[in-house]
């Protein structure tokens, strides 16, 4: 059955945000984010103090699109404002892991013993500190925070052992502010 949906996103105050078609520039004082959506068949708009997202005759798929979109724009509009935190703590049994960063790439040394390095890539506008065992990875763009993060844990993912012997790792412990 098709019906009228419109989602709308209240701009808070601090943000400036701009739209050109489906581009979403959004402005704040912790930095700039953009996103480009593909979505030709919704309205998409701004209004006063408000994003405006919908379709007049909506089904199932669209109403989908309308909330992951509406999703994207506050996630957009909360990294402007207090930037995305991840915490990753490094473990290590025997061998002791060194971690340093080199421009766009951290170098993991000495993981279980290796003599090459293991290498994880850090996007554009994402910034990396290490202090001791503990990395924290921040960015106004929550997706490329958690890719950096997810590319810490996958670079020193074990294969071929036992887990439950060999803990070493680089690991996720605090996702912008919750508790894993």
């Amino acid at each position: 059955m098709k019906k009228e949906i419109f989602q709308s996103i209240e701009i808070p105050e601090g943000v400036e945000t701009t739209l050109e078609d489906t581009t979403l520039k959004v402005k704040g004082p912790e930095g700039e984010n953009e996103r480009t959506f593909r979505i030709n068949f919704l309205e998409f708009e701004k209004k006063d103090n408000k994003i405006v997202i919908g379709h007049k005759k909506a089904t199932k798929k669209e109403k989908k699109i309308i909330n992951t979109v509406a999703s994207h724009i506050r996630n957009l509009m909360k990294g402007v404002q207090k930037k995305f935190e991840y915490k990753l703590k490094i473990c290590f049994s025997h061998f002791p892991i060194t971690v340093e960063i080199k421009e766009d790439k951290v170098l993991i040394k000495n993981f279980l013993g290796e003599k090459i390095a293991r290498e994880s890539k850090i996007s554009n506008g994402v910034d990396v500190k290490i202090d001791n065992d503990i990395i924290t990875v921040s960015s106004v763009d929550k997706e490329s925070a958690g890719q950096v993060a997810a590319n810490f844990e996958t670079a020193t993912r074990i294969r071929g052992r036992d887990r439950r012997v060999f803990q070493d790792g680089i690991f996720i412990t605090n996702k912008s502010g919750r508790e894993m």
